[in-house]
């Protein structure tokens, strides 16, 4: 997409060391246990800019969409949008922000109701937030609907009526009604085809360069990131593990997790080759992380330090890495 150097470079979300723990019982008579779902996840996403946020199932992805979009609040760090600070804020505030930030879900088929007409769930964020009268809601509904390229008899018709594309269009729809300037977009692509998938890529790049949207895209789609991103943060076990451009990610990946993930990612050109590295055993649980650094049961390159001492971002190249091994130098090419 990679629209950072034309658009208007404001920035519109901050966050500093956001952390995430849930209090949680394995049986009615054990004692709470407690999951470190997101740890230290601290940056800035500029009007117009899209931050990719990668890793697999249970990195804390999701979470971090949860407080983006202020469903719940962190147990630590601080979280600014629109320069006002929402951790500590009041529920009229929240509120007042939810126009703001709004998110399109991974499943199309779940994530409209199927009792309500296509026009009436466009028009329910304008109900409940403005003061529109029911013409100019409507008008305002089907505007955005030839925005996102569906047609005005396509008004009255019900979600099971459409292809999973156009419910995913319907979704997109739905989060702009309110002119929002971060949009969370937790896994669009993954559950269509993907003849589908470049079509709505494209529909969000346009969308992205009209209304100069910031876009929070997460993803375990490596493949998507690559044509999507500006900037890239990639997460194990609730933790950032690296955090650069997309072209310096893609092309310098310096944390080992980083490199495993790019080398299962299949390339476009057939001449080039990439060795593939296979990580050994499962993602450990968030109730039991490992001690020191979180990734060194699967790393090849793990020392007593990894095993002992939490790593923290620093400057690597032109990234930040979490890793003992890269700032020890003993990682390299």
């Amino acid at each position: 997409m990679n629209q950072a150097q034309t658009q208007d470079q404001t920035q519109v979300l901050k966050a500093v060391d956001l952390t995430r723990h849930y209090a949680v019982r394995r049986s009615p008579f054990s004692k709470p246990a407690t999951v470190k779902a997101l740890g230290g996840a601290s940056f800035i996403l500029n009007a117009g800019q899209t931050l990719a946020v990668v890793g697999e199932s249970g990195c804390g992805k999701s979470t971090l969409a949860r407080l983006v979009t202020l469903i719940e609040k962190p147990t630590s760090g601080t979280l600014e949008i629109g320069g006002l600070e929402v951790t500590s804020a009041g529920q009229q505030t929240i509120k007042s922000l939810h126009k703001t930030v709004q998110i399109v879900f991974q499943d199309p088929y779940g994530s409209l109701n199927p009792r309500q007409k296509i026009g009436t769930i466009l028009q329910e964020p304008l109900k409940i937030n403005t003061n529109l009268s029911a013409a100019e809601r409507r008008a305002a509904a089907e505007k955005m609907m030839a925005r996102v390229g569906l047609r005005p008899e396509h008004y009255d018709r019900y979600p099971h009526m459409f292809s999973g594309g156009q419910r995913q269009r319907i979704a997109i729809a739905r989060a702009l009604m309110l002119n929002p300037k971060i949009v969370i977009l937790d896994e669009p692509v993954s559950a269509l085809d993907v003849s589908i998938q470049a079509q709505v890529l494209n529909l969000l790049a346009d969308l992205q360069e009209e209304f100069n949207l910031a876009f929070l895209f997460i993803s375990h789609d490596l493949s998507v990131v690559r044509h999507i991103a500006d900037e890239v943060i990639v997460m194990y076990l609730g933790r950032p593990v690296e955090h650069g451009s997309r072209d310096e990610i893609f092309a310098n990946p310096q944390h080992p997790y980083t490199r495993a993930l790019l080398s299962a990612t299949p390339m476009a050109d057939p001449n080039r080759k990439r060795a593939r590295i296979k990580l050994t055993g499962e993602l450990p649980s968030p109730i039991n992380p490992p001690s020191g650094c979180p990734f060194h049961p699967r790393c090849h390159y793990a020392k007593d330090r990894c095993r002992q001492e939490v790593p923290v971002m620093q400057p690597a190249g032109a990234s930040q890495v979490s890793c003992h091994g890269v700032e020890e130098g003993r990682i390299t090419d």
